[in-house]
């Protein structure tokens, strides 16, 4: 990885720049990262595309972080969506990413990188990233969905929650496991 990736909060003024990595499709299928921010799939499924490009641009508006972006230079290369889990009702559509216990937690649920900028720790950086921002909004625990494939192999967008290993790598350990490919991975995060 470049050691010029930077990392910023999304922004109302850094929502082009988003605009720009998700492209017209918003980065997958129409999906503009509203997957999870839907209570049910119809809703996904009924605003798909410009409905959710517009749910989400509304949510940034209203001065909410809903994720990260990551920079080489002055180019946009990277996305980590995350918030506190109740903002993402969406999880609890999923009959094997459903809560571990009551403890209140933040959830990393989506990541989106460039094409060319993949395998390059792009993904590392904004996990670290988002357990400073989750730090700073005075959370104390952390969790992600990863993939963990039996192949290094798998395509880009079948691993749009992250992999395993590079939760791994950012100090997170596995608290779950509901499917064979898909951990619950958990990192606490202490307060300064």
């Amino acid at each position: 990885m470049s050691t010029r990736i930077a990392v910023h909060p999304l922004t109302p003024e850094r929502w082009p720049d988003l605009e720009t990595l998700f492209g017209t499709r918003g980065a997958c299928g129409g999906c503009w990262c509203m997957w999870w921010r839907w209570t049910t799939r119809k809703e996904f499924d009924r605003n798909k595309g410009e409905g959710n490009r517009r749910a989400f641009r509304a949510l940034v508006l209203r001065g909410e972080t809903p994720g990260l972006l990551a920079y080489e230079g002055d180019a946009v290369v990277g996305w980590c969506a995350l918030g506190p889990r109740e903002s993402l009702p969406g999880l609890a559509r999923s009959r094997i990413l459903g809560p571990v216990d009551e403890r209140p937690v933040w959830s990393v649920s989506c990541f989106f990188v460039r094409p060319g900028h993949r395998r390059k720790g792009v993904s590392g950086r904004l996990l670290r990233a988002a357990i400073e921002l989750v730090r700073q909004r005075g959370g104390t625990l952390l969790e992600g969905y990863p993939h963990d494939p039996s192949d290094d192999g798998q395509p880009a967008p079948f691993v749009w929650t992250g992999l395993r290993s590079a939760f791994a790598r950012a100090g997170f350990r596995e608290v779950a496991r509901r499917s064979p490919k898909r951990p619950i991975m958990r990192r606490g995060v202490r307060r300064r």
